[in-house]
């Protein structure tokens, strides 16, 4: 029954760690990322696509993207997809490829930005930690009822901090980066 719940927490918080991987990958940085298209859908012919199954995307220097459609009558829909969406940075077509050119940010940005990744980062850990008291709960549960005893109660608890730690170590190490590379640029 503790396996279980621990299998369940570990996995419900990776989840949630990848999903702090992806916020943080879409926050624009000064740097060209494919991960700045990611949710972008394209009306193609009547089907809303992701932008990447109706072009290839390119990063020939570090400020610019390149999309170039597989068919030459996705460029507009793809450029309406682009300026609707909340990119902010206006696509260029020369009816052939479209090129997204990404701005230096000013250093007010960058510090914005900066505590924008921090706020990122504390919601991951405060869903860890949701997630944490979730199966702490469910194990003193369990406890209470007497279907385990307790020193298999305070094993499991000790084994949900462990997982939690190694959770918040990697919310830690996606924000460090990201800091990193929101100053350097």
């Amino acid at each position: 029954m503790v396996e279980d719940i621990l299998k369940d927490a570990d996995e419900r918080m990776n989840k949630a760690v990848e999903a702090i991987a992806r916020d943080l990958g879409r926050l624009r940085t000064g740097k060209a990322t494919h991960a700045l298209l990611e949710g972008i859908k394209v009306d193609y012919y009547g089907t809303e696509l992701p932008i990447n199954q109706v072009a290839s995307i390119a990063i020939p220097e570090a400020r610019l993207l390149v999309i170039q459609p597989w068919d030459k009558n996705a460029i507009d829909p793809i450029v309406k997809a682009i300026q609707a969406s909340e990119l902010g940075l206006p696509p260029q077509s020369d009816g052939n490829v479209i090129r997204i050119a990404i701005p230096a940010l000013s250093e007010e940005r960058r510090q914005g930005l900066t505590k924008l990744v921090g706020k990122v980062a504390e919601e991951g850990k405060i869903s860890i930690r949701n997630i944490r008291r979730d199966a702490i709960d469910t194990i003193k549960k369990l406890q209470n009822d007497g279907d385990i005893p307790e020193d298999r109660a305070k094993k499991g608890v000790d084994e949900v901090q462990k997982i939690t730690d190694k959770a918040t170590e990697r919310i830690d190490e996606l924000k460090k980066r990201k800091e990193e590379e929101v100053l350097s640029l």
